[in-house]
């Protein structure tokens, strides 16, 4: 078999391929021998119909149509690793020519066309400089991390006085549209300033006493009235203010694991400076990425994009979130987040491999362990979920290309905004997940037997994209 690539762009190509008569005898007898279990011919058993009879009853032409059918998509994934070419959408095929069915010779000629995953050339990215923001944890954090422990053991009391940013209400809602009722609902929780209800509640309830109401309008954000305009009443019941325990040692003791408040201030200044740390890692290993992508020019195949939209507003949740979900502003946002998304993952994948990534079991469990806890599932459960849907090879994408992103950082100069060198050592960790928390051995092991045999098969670099199935463009 022959093969030869055409590139149309930098993420198109053309396959020709050539199968010569030899390469398909064996396609040839074996359509023989399915189609003879599918005749019927008087004397003959099933499967027993010979060559010249079944030429007879279908047609020589029909035996090479299906020995092409059922061959096509194995000449193609070969002619795919023979160029040495990654797949990235579903083949385009066209036949041209195809063997003489009066005859025992000729080819096979088709034509496959389709995107691919581009080639690009990394830049250095040894040393790349950024520049975050100055982050030092201080005594003001202390006190409001101090202060947030404390109201988990607060307590609610009523009070008599008019509502202020920060109280917790006792609410009754009524909606109307048109001056006709859609929606009410008794007896609510709401904390004056939260923001968590409708837009405009906090102005509408500062301010008021219990049995005292007050009308807004506001838009609608839940129920079959989503994104409608509508008037809001509300009643206040009841006014609460939170009453906060003592800072003491007896506190110290109730919270935490600690016998003093000054240990437990102690650790709270720890545990400030970590976040620090956390916040300038964030903003380092974004900007990092934002500056590596700039010196890199990434094409993207229009097609994918394309296709990647569709599913995307063509979804289940994309139709339960309204009818204006899929409008030209949101579509050129979503467009815009999935080329980026595309160029991030081209970029990582090849700094993957000029470093040599690749990807533990202990890793890949960790990061299966991390992201059940996010689901609300348990790790062995959502393993298995990933196992049966197929999904360990594409895990296995994400694990390395965060990894790759790390050792970028890790090669980076990072100052902050008063010119002091900041230390992520801490925060790069040698498994280069910069994001993953360190996970409990219980957990590990409950996951571990339902990752292992896909694990082991996904090979470190099974971030390329599956190669697509030429079968549903046969002949």
């Amino acid at each position: 078999m022959k093969s030869a690539v055409e590139n149309l762009t930098p993420t198109r190509v053309k396959l020709n391929v050539e199968v010569p008569f030899e390469e398909l005898k064996p396609n040839i007898e074996a359509a023989y021998k399915t189609i003879a279990t599918q005749v019927q011919v008087p004397g003959f058993r099933k499967g027993k119909v010979p060559n010249k009879l079944i030429d007879q009853r279908v047609g020589r032409g029909y035996v090479i149509e299906t020995a092409i059918n059922d061959g096509l998509n194995g000449f193609y994934q070969s002619a795919v690793q023979d160029m040495k070419i990654r797949p990235l959408s579903r083949p385009e095929v066209e036949i041209t020519e195809v063997p003489d069915p009066t005859a025992q010779d000729g080819q096979l000629l088709f034509t496959v066309e389709l995107d691919i995953r581009p080639e690009i050339e990394l830049p250095e990215y040894s040393g790349l400089e950024v520049t975050v923001e100055a982050a030092k944890a201080s005594d003001e954090d202390v006190v409001k991390a101090l202060d947030e422990l404390r109201g988990r053991f607060g307590t609610l009391k009523d009070v008599d006085r008019p509502a202020t940013d920060g109280d917790f209400l006792t609410l009754d809602l009524t909606a109307k549209i048109d001056g006709e009722e859609v929606d009410s609902a008794v007896d609510i929780s709401y904390q004056v300033g939260s923001g968590t209800m409708l837009e405009g509640m906090d102005e509408a309830v500062t301010g008021l006493s219990a049995d005292e109401s007050s009308t807004f309008e506001t838009t609608l954000a839940g129920g079959e009235h989503t994104g409608k305009a509508a008037e809001v009443t509300v009643s206040v019941k009841a006014v609460k203010e939170r009453e906060l325990p003592d800072a003491n040692d007896d506190f110290a003791q109730l919270a935490s694991e600690f016998d003093t408040i000054d240990e437990l201030r102690a650790d709270l200044a720890k545990r400030s400076s970590e976040d620090k740390l956390v916040e300038q890692g964030v903003e380092a290993r974004d900007k990092v990425l934002e500056k590596l992508l700039e010196l890199v020019e990434v094409p993207v195949p229009e097609s994918v994009i394309e296709e990647q939209l569709e599913q995307h507003f063509n979804s289940e949740s994309s139709h339960s979130a309204g009818a204006d979900h899929d409008t030209e502003e949101h579509r050129a946002e979503v467009r815009g987040n999935t080329e980026q998304a595309f160029r991030n993952e081209i970029v990582l994948d090849a700094v993957a491999e000029k470093e040599e990534i690749g990807v533990s079991q202990n890793e890949l469990i960790d990061y299966i362990v991390t992201s059940a806890s996010q689901y609300g599932m348990e790790p062995n459960q959502f393993a298995q979920m990933l196992d049966q849907s197929g999904q360990v090879p594409m895990i296995v994408g994400e694990v390395r290309r965060r990894k790759a992103l790390a050792k970028v950082l890790e090669l980076a100069v990072v100052t902050d905004t008063n010119g002091e060198t900041v230390d992520l050592s801490d925060f790069v960790r040698p498994a280069g997940d910069v994001e993953q928390a360190e996970s409990e051995t219980a957990a590990e092991e409950a996951s571990e037997d339902a990752v292992e045999a896909s694990a082991v098969e996904s090979d470190a670099s099974a971030s390329d994209t599956d190669e697509a199935d030429a079968e549903s463009t046969k002949a």
